[in-house]
């Protein structure tokens, strides 16, 4: 009787150790399994050079989303925006891709803009700012472009 209580205990144990385990690889994978806290809309850019899926959304340094897929549309680089429920985007923000420390993380930087009108989920927001190439920018100061 005393064995079968001690494996009853391992038993439970690793059993809830799995769901842990199961639980955290979701949350830092940035994974939905039930339902969404967040709401979907689009930005059109003419460069997002090193822009990645799970890349942050920020707004004043503030974290209110993620990148979701990014494809091509129109000839334009379309990213789809998850932004979180709380925050509600004027339809005049401009959106930018920013870098983020020396490393060169891109992010997505919002402006909020000044309308009444609230972007709908779904919408494209097209007041956006791309990446500054940098390559380019050193080539016309050498060349004597600028």
């Amino acid at each position: 009787m005393k064995k079968l209580n001690m494996e009853m205990t391992v038993g439970l144990f690793a059993l809830v150790g799995l769901i842990c385990l199961g639980y955290l690889s979701v949350k830092l994978g940035k994974k939905e399994i039930l339902g969404t806290d967040y709401y979907t809309v689009y930005a059109d850019f003419s460069s997002i050079s090193g822009l990645r899926e799970n890349n942050e959304i920020e707004i004043a340094g503030v974290s209110i989303g993620n990148v979701g897929k990014i494809k091509l549309a129109d000839g334009m680089a379309r990213v789809e925006m998850k932004v979180h429920k709380g925050f509600q985007l004027p339809d005049d923000s401009i959106i930018s891709v920013k870098t983020r420390g020396l490393i060169g993380d891109k992010i997505l930087n919002v402006s909020l803009g000044g309308s009444p009108t609230i972007v709908q989920p779904g919408d494209v927001m097209i007041e956006t700012e791309s990446v500054i190439d940098l390559e380019n920018l050193i080539s016309e100061y050498i060349f004597g472009k600028v």
